[in-house]
């Protein structure tokens, strides 16, 4: 039996978590210690080592909106991932920003179903072939209705709508490549838990799917779900952790013959800090503390926004805020624009 090992890193939804914080007497996330830990992973493992992002690395940050994801694109090329996915934040800047941001970054970004309905022309790579050590990796990237629905705006550009469609997108891809001898298929999807779930229901054993690595929904899993012989994991979001699969893979049936999987805590205890992604980062940190960092009123006390799913005093003070300034007689505030969970 040929037996080949491979090592998996993935993150999803880092949402521009840059900065380390504190707890307690550690140092937790950020992408310097990130980075240390997949470069000590890289340089330490005798089996080869890959490094994916399953979509959102852009907005929940100021650095990411003062430069409209540029800063997060050269930040994501100093991680080295060897393949990304879309998120929806990734359209937050508009569809044309978008494809520039692709020509930004120096990794692949595969997506299946966002095409140019005219000539149904694919606007990425719907999937990226790996090979290393001599093992072949098909991966696919998938994503969520979100984008679906912001990319409805531009007349030419069309998606498949629905998660049957997705999945008749990926056998067709894993049917295109059947006579080539892929020995690991990994879907990268940014549409959720419950979907990446649904979705492995709908499809058919014998295109050899093995992993779905996802994001969208910030999931924290203690181990992967396992649905129709496909595994599939999530790693929550940020750069609190990363989420790690140590697989034996059968070279002979090109299948999964054991496999580890595990949440990294990310944190000083373990991780090393990158001195050139500080320096990134610090740079990037004083542009923007010289531009914002004013203090323009004090608050007599803490104001809160503990939940997304109800009523809070920091959305409350946000909408007043816009209601004084624009005139309207009401404010709908989306609750998940307010990124933290107290203002003191």
């Amino acid at each position: 039996m040929d037996l080949r090992r491979l090592t998996i890193l993935h993150s999803n939804d880092i949402h521009g978590d840059f900065f380390a914080k504190e707890n307690h007497d550690n140092l937790v996330g950020g992408i310097s210690m990130l980075s240390g830990y997949i470069h000590k992973v890289r340089e330490k493992e005798e089996n080869p080592v890959l490094y994916v992002i399953s979509g959102d690395m852009l907005q929940g940050s100021i650095i990411d909106q003062e430069y409209k994801g540029i800063s997060t694109i050269l930040v994501m090329n100093m991680l080295e991932p060897d393949v990304v996915t879309l998120g929806n934040h990734e359209l937050d800047y508009g569809l044309a920003h978008l494809m520039f941001l692709e020509r930004c970054a120096n990794f692949p970004i595969v997506n299946a179903n966002l095409y140019i309905k005219p000539t149904e022309t694919n606007l990425f790579k719907p999937y990226h072939i790996l090979e290393i050590d001599g093992i072949r990796i098909l991966f696919i990237g998938i994503i969520t209705e979100e984008v679906i629905a912001k990319s409805k705006s531009e007349p030419l550009i069309g998606s498949f709508i629905c998660i049957e469609e997705a999945a008749r997108e990926v056998e067709y891809i894993c049917n295109s490549y059947k006579d080539i001898d892929i020995d690991l298929t990994v879907l990268l999807t940014h549409i959720g838990f419950d979907q990446d779930l649904l979705l492995a229901q709908l499809l058919p054993k014998e295109i050899g799917v093995d992993l779905i690595i996802g994001g969208h929904s910030h999931t924290i899993l203690e181990q992967p779900a396992q649905q129709n012989d496909i595994l599939i994991a999530q790693v929550g979001s940020g750069t609190d952790q990363i989420g790690r699969f140590d697989l034996q893979i059968n070279m002979d049936t090109n299948s999964i013959h054991d496999f580890s999987w595990q949440t990294i805590p990310i944190n000083d205890q373990h991780c090393p800090h990158d001195p050139v992604m500080d320096e990134l980062l610090n740079n990037y940190q004083a542009e923007i503390d010289g531009k914002y960092n004013t203090v323009i009123c004090r608050l007599p006390r803490e104001l809160e926004h503990g939940s997304r799913f109800r009523e809070t005093e920091l959305g409350n003070l946000f909408a007043d805020i816009l209601n004084y300034q624009l005139g309207v007689d009401i404010v709908m505030l989306a609750s998940g624009s307010i990124r933290k969970t107290t203002l003191p």
